[in-house]
């Protein structure tokens, strides 16, 4: 009986050696052994085209995903160094949450969510402060205070003296909320308005208004104010049914011909879309070689990544500067901005100009 267990040991270990061997090998030889097919579509043969009886209905059959045509002398480009780069899964999460941004007399709280989940926070803020609402449109986006004054709460959150004179002036706040440059955030602005007396009907939002310093003040202090507030709601956030009505269009739009991109719409006004455009070149890691914000135009460098390359002697000095390859342009077009991409008149390399508004784009919006 012992004999036969010392036998069948032998045969267990004899057996697995091999295996062992085999497995060593393999992981030595690395992925030898298995062929590389990632570039096998680039030059497969296009297939016969699907021939229908005769007795078939054409005008009922179309192709649910078209294809785009690719002739041999462009087959060549779909190779590694000019394949786009897959999108970054994370881009939608902003690096931090509940920014004050300003630009050009403009002020807002940047918040990372969509209009309809920050519109119930909003309202919340207004009562939680003593500011109280006296009037809304989540269409419009706006939200109104009662008058700031007779609230002991919105007293303080303004500064105002606890002894007011015969004289002061009365005071209300308005919210805006609205969809922001970038998918899937809202933009918050707060301002504080003199009234003559308690208003009877919601105030138009003053789109064009310049605040002053003072006012800008004000409204920098209540949107850090707000968002601080936001933050520690994080938990107990709602949706509101009502503000699905409010503006929801894009404010960057993509436009293509043909399947190619040929320009890139901005419906904001000039300098926020100079601030975009010059953000989003920034974060794409595009060097800008000259720039004129009066005149509305980058000199940008967009070459390919085989063109960047240097050389064989590239050890013997630094990394080759940057070079004027493209122009982007931004001017305005039957009443929205647009931009424009043009290989530069000095650089004779392939015409990428889709794809830097393509990246552009991604990057905006």
């Amino acid at each position: 009986m012992a004999f036969f267990f010392r036998t069948e040991v032998k045969r267990v270990l004899g057996s697995v050696a091999p295996a062992t061997g085999l497995v060593f090998v393999l992981a030595a030889s690395g992925c030898s052994f298995l062929e590389d097919r990632s570039e096998r579509y680039v030059n497969a043969k296009e297939g016969d085209e699907l021939r229908l009886p005769e007795t078939a209905d054409e005008s009922r059959f179309g192709q649910v995903m078209p294809v785009r045509e690719v002739t041999t002398a462009d087959s060549g480009r779909m190779y590694r160094s000019s394949i786009p780069k897959p999108p970054d899964m994370t881009s939608e999460i902003l690096d931090e949450n509940y920014v004050v941004e300003e630009l050009d007399g403009q002020m807002w709280l940047l918040i990372n969510d969509v209009p309809g989940r920050v519109w119930p926070s909003v309202s919340s803020y207004m009562n939680d402060r003593g500011l109280g609402v006296a009037y809304d449109s989540p269409q419009l986006g706006l939200v109104q205070s009662e008058l700031v004054n007779f609230s002991k709460r919105a007293r303080a959150l303004l500064e105002l003296e606890n002894d007011p004179g015969p004289a002061e002036d009365m005071l209300i706040v308005q919210a805006r909320v609205a969809p922001g440059v970038r998918r899937k955030t809202t933009e918050v602005q707060l301002r504080v308005h003199e009234v003559d007396g308690n208003p009877d009907e919601l105030l138009a939002w003053q789109a064009g208004a310049e605040p002053t310093e003072e006012g800008l003040a004000t409204s920098k202090k209540l949107l850090g104010d707000m968002g601080e507030f936001l933050r520690g709601r994080e938990e107990s956030k709602s949706y509101s049914r009502a503000a699905l009505g409010m503006t929801a269009e894009p404010l960057v739009r993509l436009i293509s011909e043909n399947e190619q991109p040929v320009a890139v719409e901005m419906d904001l006004d000039y300098g926020r879309a100079w601030s975009e455009v010059s953000r989003a070149l920034n974060e794409a890691k595009i060097p800008v070689l000259d720039l004129n914000r009066s005149e509305g135009w980058f000199n940008v460098d967009f070459r390919s990544e085989s063109e960047r390359e240097s050389g064989w002697f590239d050890w013997f000095g630094d990394d080759e500067k940057p070079q004027h390859t493209f122009d982007l342009r931004l001017q305005e077009e039957e009443g929205v901005l647009v931009v424009t991409a043009a290989r530069a008149s000095e650089y004779n390399g392939d015409d990428r100009s889709s794809e830097l508004l393509s990246e552009l784009f991604e990057y905006l919006y």
